[in-house]
C-alpha cells in the first residue's frame, strides 16, 4: 500500500519552527514562492508549507501547495484566540466545523472533514496525554474585538476559536476534494483583547516590518506587557502544537483508511447555509 501524503501548512515560522526541529531529517525544498518542506513520519509522506498570514496567502499558497504535494489529506494547523469563556492558553482545539465572519456574517465554510476529525481525536486520546478539544474555527482578516464579536456568535457554536487562515485553506481543499483537518493551539484566551491592529505592525501584505512594530511601540509603550506574554504563551502553544501535529500525522495513515469520508469538500452545497 503506498504511503499517505499528509499536507501541512501553517502561516508563519513560530508555528512550523519547533514542528520541523520534531521532523527529523526534513529537506528543505524550496524558499519561493513559499518556504516548503518534505519529511517521512511512520508511513505517512509529509508535505510541509508556510503560507505567511491572512486569507489571501493562505488561499493562494494552499492552491499550489495542492498542485505540488498532491495530498491526500491536509492539515491546517498553527495558533488561534479563544473568544468565549473556557478555552486557556496552551489548550489544542480541532475543528469539525469553519465558519469565515466579514465583519457582519457568519458564513459556513465548506472543506473540513468532520467525521475524520473525530475519529482522529479518538485515535490520539487512545495513545497520547494531549487533550483536544473539538470546536468551530472561526476565520477572519483582522484581529477582532473579542467582546464585540462574541455575542454574535451562533448558539449552536461550541470553543470556538479564532484565526485568519483555515477557512482559505478550506475553501481550496473543498475545490479539490481534500479532506481538511484544522487543528488550532491558543495563544489568548477570550479576556485577552489586543491592544493593537494587524495595520501597526505589518505592511499591505501582512508581512511583519520590524520598524513598524518599534514605531507602534513608541506610540503605545503600555502594550510592551501584553507583547511580551504573547511571546511566551505562543512559545508554550507552539511546543503543544509540534507535539500533537506529530501524533496526529502517525495516526492519520490507519483512520484515513477506516474511516469512511463523509466530508464537507463533498457538500458544497453546506457553504451557503448561515
Amino acid at each position: 500500500m503506498p504511503p499517505t501524503t499528509i499536507g501541512l501548512i501553517a502561516a508563519m515560522p513560530d508555528e512550523t519552527r519547533p514542528l520541523l526541529r520534531r521532523l527529523r531529517g526534513a529537506t528543505l525544498l524550496a524558499q519561493q514562492p513559499f518556504p516548503l518542506w518534505r519529511a517521512q513520519v511512520g508511513d505517512a509522506d509529509i508535505w510541509l508549507a508556510q503560507s505567511g498570514m491572512g486569507p489571501k496567502r493562505a488561499e493562494s499558497v494552499a492552491e499550489r501547495f495542492a498542485e505540488v504535494a498532491s495530498p491526500d489529506v491536509m492539515v491546517s494547523f498553527g495558533f488561534g484566540g479563544g473568544v468565549l469563556p473556557g478555552l486557556s492558553v496552551g489548550d489544542l482545539v480541532m475543528g469539525t466545523w469553519c465558519l469565515h465572519y466579514d465583519g457582519r456574517d457568519f458564513t459556513l465554510v465548506a472543506g473540513i472533514d468532520a467525521p475524520l476529525a473525530c475519529s482522529v481525536m479518538k485515535a490520539l486520546a487512545q495513545r497520547t496525554s494531549l487533550a483536544v478539544t473539538a470546536g468551530t474555527v472561526i476565520t477572519s482578516g483582522a484581529i477582532l474585538a473579542k467582546h464585540l464579536v462574541a455575542p454574535l456568535i451562533p448558539a449552536a457554536v461550541t470553543s470556538p476559536v479564532l484565526d485568519m487562515e483555515t477557512a482559505a485553506v478550506a475553501s481550496i481543499s473543498a475545490q479539490r476534494g481534500i479532506p481538511l483537518l484544522a487543528l488550532r493551539a491558543i495563544t489568548d484566551d477570550a479576556a485577552e483583547e489586543f491592544g493593537f491592529s494587524l495595520d501597526e505592525f505589518t505592511d499591505a501584505e501582512l508581512n511583519i516590518k520590524p520598524y513598524r512594530v518599534v514605531t507602534t511601540l513608541l506610540r503605545k509603550p503600555w502594550i510592551m506587557p501584553q507583547l511580551i506574554r504573547l511571546a511566551r504563551s505562543s512559545k508554550r502553544a507552539g511546543e503543544l502544537l509540534a507535539s500533537a501535529v506529530i501524533e496526529l500525522v502517525e495516526v492519520l495513515p490507519a483512520t484515513t483508511r477506516c474511516t469512511p469520508s463523509y466530508s464537507f469538500a463533498q457538500r458544497p452545497e453546506t457553504a451557503d447555509q448561515g
